[in-house]
């Protein structure tokens, strides 16, 4: 009634008309509805991370976020980049031993059942220089969780059958690795392994065939008393209260005995990274990778990196936006200049200058660790263009030290800021993000701190790591039909040259 609707707010007749209020002003209550409760943040504070070390030494570090999951997780400093004193593949069998049985439960299938009550999901993931074993989870299931992270990552039980297990999972996934038509994982392999010959981040990311079976529980046990020590872990969470993340990481994490006993931890590999460069080649036949009525063309793929920074380093920002700047992509993609249609790569090859139009891919990748980087640019193209392609890929590194223009930076800086804080909606996400500053810096930066960084890069920058980038070696690798590939003497000539060709060679027959 009139009566009513003047009652909830002194409205006039001007609005409501689609709910049946003709003439009500839209910003009037609705009759017979409760006020709305709106979420309200407390402070800024509430949501920044906190952190906090135990007596044992080991991380916690946390940020509150509003809903009723989290995602809980340990990270360990360690990776393949430490196996220099053991056999290559330790971490590759850590990561697909993980969430096995322990000493609270049986089995596998144990522990999904007990994350599934509080509608869980685990994963474990090992790179170079981290293992990370993560669980999202209802909050009201946070001391499950850590009990169970806590019995996971220090009272595995490594049974005969699941070594056995392991070894076939390792088996395949090296055999997927060889034949899948996507030869990035592979090259990305390569290129470190040429970059960093027989140190650090250059050991073998996946067990090498000949390890597979020599890696038992002793050896196993031996690896973990020197690498999985308090003082190289951290408990990284989001979505909780940080008192009560401390407190059940006191209870499960602090005077626990772990499955390979509390010796004297002698074996740690301390090694700082040392930068070779240098090529790697794997001849290989890519012309039944794909197969079916419309295969994939034979192509031979090139991947030339150069070192820039590790990400500890004020540089590492500027290379950042290089990378987000150069960009590309395949030649089939489409869209806007979020999937980088706008990036140097891009415009250079398909764009622009239509005559390369036989490369079927140029993308720049960036690495970077807590005492290098490298930068990449991999290519792919068929057998017989691949000198032509490699030159293309040498004057695209020595235009990288030429003028920016300042449309292409600021697109590049703000596509980086774009993709940084879209990526940092996701709560998984920013548990890594906390997890790997804390384990590396033992603080954490902001979204904000990072984005005025990022503002801050200037043209100038830009030229200048540039500039320190080229006067490193080469480090190649390239895999397919290399019968056309220019030799490293080459290649480094054109790195060193004003304009990146590569020196002429005459041929009497073609």
């Amino acid at each position: 009634s009139e009566e009513a609707l003047m009652r909830f707010g002194g409205a006039t007749r001007r609005s409501y008309s689609s709910a049946g209020y003709p003439n009500v002003p839209l910003s009037a209550p609705l009759p017979n509805v409760p006020n709305p409760l709106f979420a309200a943040v407390g402070g800024h504070d509430k949501y920044e991370t906190k952190i906090t070390t135990l007596e044992n030494g080991l991380r916690v570090a946390s940020q509150n976020k509003f809903g009723q999951f989290c995602t809980v997780g340990i990270l360990v400093n360690s990776g393949s980049r430490h196996e220099v004193k053991y056999l290559s593949g330790i971490s590759h069998f850590l990561e697909k031993l993980a969430f096995s049985s322990t000493a609270q439960f049986g089995s596998k299938d144990e522990i999904l059942l007990t994350l599934e009550k509080h509608g869980g999901i685990c994963d474990c993931q090992s790179s170079r220089d981290t293992t990370m074993f993560a669980v999202s989870a209802e909050v009201k299931g946070l001391e499950t969780v850590v009990n169970l992270l806590a019995d996971v990552v220090l009272q595995p039980r490594f049974t005969d059958e699941e070594l056995e297990m392991t070894r076939m999972a390792v088996r395949f996934e090296l055999e997927d690795l060889n034949m899948r038509p996507d030869p990035e994982p592979l090259l990305t392999e390569m290129i470190h392994a040429a970059a960093y010959r027989s140190n650090t981040v250059g050991l073998p990311r996946f067990s090498p065939t000949e390890n597979i079976d020599k890696i038992d529980q002793t050896l196993l046990h031996t690896y973990l008393q020197n690498y999985y020590t308090p003082d190289r872990i951290v408990l990284a969470g989001v979505g909780m209260e940080h008192e009560r993340l401390v407190e059940y990481a006191s209870k499960y994490l602090q005077g626990v005995t772990p499955s390979w006993g509390t010796g004297k931890v002698i074996d740690v590999d301390r090694s700082i990274a040392q930068y070779t460069g240098g090529i790697i080649k794997v001849e290989k036949d890519m012309r039944d990778v794909s197969l079916g009525p419309t295969p994939i063309p034979e192509l031979c793929h090139i991947m030339i990196g150069l070192e820039s920074c590790s990400f500890l380093e004020e540089d590492f920002i500027p290379f950042a936006v290089l990378n987000m700047m150069m960009g590309g992509g395949g030649s089939f993609s489409a869209g806007g200049p979020g999937k980088g249609m706008f990036t140097r790569l891009y415009l250079n090859f398909w764009l622009i200058h239509h005559e390369h139009h036989w490369m079927y891919n140029a993308t720049s990748y960036h690495h970077s660790y807590e005492d290098t980087g490298l930068l990449c640019i991999h290519a792919s193209a068929d057998p017989r263009q691949v000198r032509e392609m490699v030159e293309i890929i040498t004057r695209e590194f020595i235009l990288m030290a030429g003028d920016v223009g300042e449309n292409e930076l600021e697109r590049a800086k703000t596509q980086l800021k774009s993709m940084l804080m879209m990526n940092l909606e996701s709560r998984p996400v920013i548990f890594e993000d906390i997890g790997r500053q804390v384990l590396a810096t033992e603080t954490r930066k902001l979204p904000h701190e990072l984005c005025r960084l990022i503002s801050n890069v200037r043209a100038s920058d830009i030229k200048r790591v540039t500039s320190k980038m080229l006067r490193s070696k080469a480090s190649v690798a390239a895999l397919g039909d290399l019968s056309e590939l220019p030799t490293m003497e080459h290649i480094q000539q054109a790195l060193s040259s004003k304009d990146g060709r590569l020196p002429r060679i005459y041929r009497l027959f073609r």
